[in-house]
C-alpha cells in the first residue's frame, strides 16, 4: 500500500515538473533568441544563448522609444490597479454587508454591463473625451477603468463569504465608524481577493491597445503597446532579435506581477470552501 502510495506521488511530481518545464521553455527561447542575431535565429533553436544582445538593443533603441512606453504603461497600470482594487472594494463591501432598497436591481444591472463589449461604445467614448478636452492625456485610459463590474461582482461574492456581521457589529459596538470598519476589517480580509483581482487588472491595462491607439496621438505619451506595434515594420522587423527583445522587455513586468501575488490567487479561491 505505501509503496503505491509512494509511486502515486512520485508520477505526480513527475507529471508537475513536465509541465512546468514546458510552461518555462517558451520564454526560455524568447530570451535567449533576444541575444541572438537574425542569421543565428533562422538557422534554428539553441539552448546557448548569443552574442548579439547590445546589438540588438541598439536597434531596438534607435527606433522605437520602447522605455517611454515602458514607463507610461508602469505609471498606467499601476494607478489603474490601485485605484480599481480600492474602489472596485468598497463597493464590493457595500454590497455585501448593507441592506437597502434597489440593492439586488443595482447589482443586476453591475452584472449586465459585464456582457456588453467595450468596443460597441468606443465612437461614444471618443466624442466624451473630444467634447471635455481629455483626449491625448492618461485620463481616459485610468478613470474609466476603476469601475470594473467583474471585480466588484468577484470581491462581492468573496466578501459575502469572509465578512463574518458578528465582527461589524462588534466594531460597532466599539464606536467605530463605517469606513474604519472597511478599512480596518473589512479591506484587510478581502486582501486575498484584490490581490488577486489586481494581477488581471494589471496585465489588462498593461496590454491595452485599442483605447491607447484611439486616444493618444504624441510618441511621448506613447504606451509599451503602442511601440511594440512598431516592432512589425521598418529596420526593427528586419532584426529577429531586437523583436524578441522588445517582447521579452513587455512581458517582464507581468512575469514579476504573478511572481509576487500568484500565491493570492489560490488563497481567494479557497475562501469559502470549508464552512465553519
Amino acid at each position: 500500500m505505501k509503496n503505491k502510495q509512494l509511486l502515486g506521488k512520485v508520477s505526480i511530481y513527475v507529471l508537475l515538473i513536465f509541465l512546468a518545464v514546458i510552461s518555462i521553455i517558451p520564454f526560455y527561447m524568447m530570451i535567449v533568441n533576444a541575444t541572438r542575431s537574425t542569421s543565428e535565429i533562422l538557422k534554428g533553436f539553441s539552448l546557448i544563448p548569443g552574442s548579439s544582445l547590445s546589438e540588438n538593443y541598439t536597434v531596438l533603441t534607435d527606433f522605437v522609444q520602447i522605455w517611454t512606453g515602458f514607463k507610461n504603461s508602469l505609471f498606467i497600470s499601476v494607478t489603474v490597479t490601485v485605484l480599481c482594487g480600492y474602489f472596485s472594494a468598497l463597493t464590493a463591501y457595500g454590497f455585501a454587508v448593507y441592506e437597502f432598497k434597489g440593492k439586488n436591481a443595482l447589482f443586476i444591472f453591475t452584472l449586465v454591463t459585464m456582457m456588453v463589449p467595450p468596443q460597441l461604445g468606443l465612437i461614444g467614448f471618443y466624442e466624451l473625451n473630444k467634447s471635455i478636452g481629455t483626449l491625448n492625456t492618461f485620463i481616459p485610459l485610468i478613470i474609466p477603468t476603476i469601475a470594473s463590474p467583474f471585480v466588484v461582482f468577484f470581491l462581492r461574492q468573496f466578501a459575502s463569504s469572509t465578512l463574518h456581521p458578528s465582527l461589524l457589529e462588534a466594531a460597532r459596538m466599539d464606536g467605530a465608524g463605517e469606513l474604519k470598519i472597511f478599512h480596518t476589517i473589512g479591506l484587510p480580509m478581502m486582501m486575498p481577493a484584490v490581490a488577486t483581482m489586481s494581477i488581471f487588472t494589471f496585465i489588462n491595462s498593461w496590454n491595452s491597445y485599442i483605447i491607447p491607439l484611439v486616444t493618444l496621438f504624441s510618441p511621448e505619451k506613447y504606451t509599451l503597446p503602442l511601440w511594440m506595434g512598431f516592432l512589425k515594420g521598418g529596420k526593427v522587423a528586419e532584426n529577429l532579435g531586437a523583436v524578441y527583445l522588445g517582447i521579452a522587455i513587455s512581458v517582464i513586468p507581468i512575469m514579476i506581477a504573478f511572481l509576487f501575488f500568484s500565491k493570492y490567487i489560490i488563497s481567494s479561491i479557497s475562501a469559502g470552501s470549508v464552512k465553519e
